[in-house]
């Protein structure tokens, strides 16, 4: 039979999908299986309505079969196979869908039983990337004849008449020769063939069967002496490859707590089994199973750029993506597992979805579970919690403060601080809970440690006026909170930043006493401070210390360290720091004396040495230590 040209301008086209559609050569077999896959379903949905054909569905089956020598890749299948037209249809036409064809005649029919994967006629092109020819014998259910397809690219492809023993459809591919750039030979390595089915076609509903070779040791002779060595012989064996049955389409009931940690020990490379496992089973406008798994500890790359987040995607058991980031938040990041739905809308080469909605459906559903299994730890599950926290809590309150915290009220039951008075993570809802009736703020301290904070001046006075106290010792921390802005109709308060509002009104009185009558002392700290202080005043927040630092307006002193330290090419932002002093200190009486005795260069020096201490118990360094050791060595 003369060569006939494809029904498109074929040669551009057949060079678009060889080179351009599909990212990865190994594509080819997963679409081939699928479309094998996809004949083995037209006839055994055929087989229902058909009491003559007497076809079980134990008896399908796809069978690969690799010949190095002759360098090819044969992909045969039991199914419903194809007459002279259809195979002129369906491959004469480039991006001609037989299985949408049936799909659509069928009334998309959903049923666990039949499920077409294919939904494109493009799939069967990508052998093509490996193949320098592609022959197919194909023979019809029904029919006696059989035909054979056959062409080397874009050139065209013949139809002849041929001869098979069988209903069905035998694909023969011949390999490319290897190239300095390519090495097509590997794909008749049997290792590298299992591991592709394994990889996509893992779950494909019918048995993927190949003969391997195999090693045994020989029968020991009867007569063997003492010396006898051994020996082993070659054999061939017919093996499943696929497990055809996922594990997330199994009832629940029916899967013990060992297979699922095994699975997702196997699959995600982990040695640990995981913290909670989350199964799903959706049916709606778009139905699909996940099987969710929340890790015990936190990957070595995970707070690093290399670090890519998404779970498997999986359309009728045929892995699409290997790491699909759309379907999970960023705060959700450290989660794996897969999603598998049979009514993803894909693009032409199946490895990108088109349409944003469907994703975006599953997307929410799987958010919803995971923050509701993560609550369900956390009250049921507290210490378990707490070592999930420590691994990827710092995403949580990432989460909370990213995007101008559009996410925050919908995470913030999540979140633990340390807590200076339970001495333990507590929530927010428990520090709310224990909170005294007059209490106005949700007291916080933030720094580089528990131990330092606890020992800040101004938590010793929170602490002994009868309220909590969180550490934050986390550079995301204070950020968290100021997004968060209030919880439970409480503001958070920096207790370093100001009013703590707990003194009673003696206390403000005296303070507002001692502040009017050392107006002009306070006046001349400042002045001697030379602009590094907004302001000195008399605190409030002082019990047993002489002297501290606090912040006026949104940038803490702690914000600022951590802006400091952060990259930037411009200028670091300060925040407006006011020296607070302690009236009844005796330092303060000593500032008083050397005020009434007009010494200003000396006032000037005790100024210094306050600022500087102030600022150490901040965490921040001394601008000028020479200066600073000076003054204290002369006062000393």
């Amino acid at each position: 039979m003369a060569k006939k040209q494809f029904k498109t301008e074929s040669k551009k086209l057949m060079d678009l999908m060889i080179n351009s559609i599909y990212t990865n050569k190994e594509i080819f077999l997963r679409e081939l299986i699928s479309n094998a896959s996809d004949a083995i379903d037209k006839l055994y949905f055929k087989s229902l309505t058909d009491n003559s054909s007497q076809i079980s569905k134990s008896d399908f089956k796809i069978l690969i079969t690799l010949d190095p020598d002759a360098k090819t890749i044969t992909l045969s299948d039991n199914g419903i196979g194809m007459t002279a037209e259809e195979l002129e249809s369906n491959l004469g036409t480039i991006a001609r869908s037989g299985s949408l064809d049936f799909k659509t005649a069928n009334g998309g029919n959903k049923s666990d039983e039949i499920d077409i994967i294919g939904q494109f006629g493009v799939g069967f092109y990508s052998a093509f990337m490996v193949a320098s020819k592609v022959t197919v014998i194909s023979r019809a259910y029904g029919s006696d004849e059989a035909w054979k397809w056959e062409s080397s690219g874009a050139d065209g492809y013949t139809i002849t008449k041929t001869e098979k023993e069988s209903v069905g459809t035998d694909i023969i591919m011949t390999i490319k020769d290897d190239t300095e750039s390519e090495t097509y030979s590997e794909f008749l390595d049997e290792y590298r063939i299992v591991g592709i089915v394994k990889k996509y076609s893992d779950y494909v509903r019918y048995p993927i069967n190949m003969y391997r070779q195999k090693s045994r040791q020989k029968e020991r002779p009867a007569d063997a002496g003492e010396d006898y060595k051994p020996e082993y012989e070659t054999y061939t064996e017919l093996e499943t490859l696929n497990s055809m049955i996922p594990l997330w389409k199994r009832n629940k009931k029916d899967v013990t707590d060992e297979e699922y940690n095994n699975f997702y020990k196997d699959r995600f490379m982990d040695y640990s089994d995981p913290s909670a496992v989350i199964v799903s089973n959706v049916e709606g406008a778009i139905s699909y199973n996940s099987l969710l798994f929340i890790p015990s500890h936190a990957p070595y790359d995970y707070y690093t750029k290399e670090y890519e987040k998404g779970l498997q995607l999986y359309a009728s058991g045929v892995m699409i993506m290997e790491k699909c980031a759309d379907l999970l938040p960023d705060y959700f990041s450290f989660v794996k597992g897969v999603v598998d739905s049979q009514d993803l809308s894909l693009n032409i080469s199946r490895e990108m979805l088109q349409h944003d909605r469907q994703l975006l459906t599953i997307r929410k559903n799987l958010e919803k579970k995971i923050k509701n299994e993560l609550v369900s730890l956390k009250d049921n599950e507290r210490e378990k919690y707490e070592s999930f926290w420590k691994n990827f809590g710092r995403q949580i309150k990432f989460g909370c403060y990213n995007m101008y915290g559009q996410d925050s009220k919908n995470l913030q039951e999540l979140l633990l601080f340390y807590s200076a008075r339970e001495k333990k993570l507590i929530t927010l809802d428990e520090y709310v809970k224990n909170m005294k009736d007059e209490q106005k703020y949700i007291y916080y301290a933030a720094g580089d440690s528990t131990e330092h904070l606890e020992k800040l001046p101004a938590a010793e006075t929170v602490l002994s006026k009868g309220c909590d106290l969180l550490l934050l010792t986390e550079d995301v921390d204070e950020f968290c909170l100021q997004v968060l802005h209030e919880y439970a109709e409480k503001h958070f308060r920096n207790i370093n930043s100001g009013d703590l509002e707990l003194e009673s009104e003696e206390e403000k009185k005296a303070a507002e006493d001692a502040g009017k009558e050392s107006r002009e002392l306070l006046d001349a700290m400042k002045e001697a401070l030379k602009g590094k202080v907004k302001e000195v005043k008399i605190s409030t927040r002082l019990n047993e210390h002489p002297v501290c630092l606090s912040s006026d307006g949104p940038l803490s002193i702690e914000m600022e360290k951590i802006l400091a330290s952060m990259p930037n090419n411009g200028e670091k932002p300060v925040s407006d720091k006011i020296l607070e002093l302690n009236a009844s200190h005796p330092v303060f009486e000593k500032l008083k004396t050397v005020f009434a005795e007009n010494n200003t260069e000396k006032l000037g020096k005790y100024a210094d040495i306050l600022y500087n201490q102030a600022r150490l118990i901040e965490g921040l360094p001394i601008e000028d230590p020479i200066e600073y050791t000076k003054n204290v060595c002369e006062l000393m």
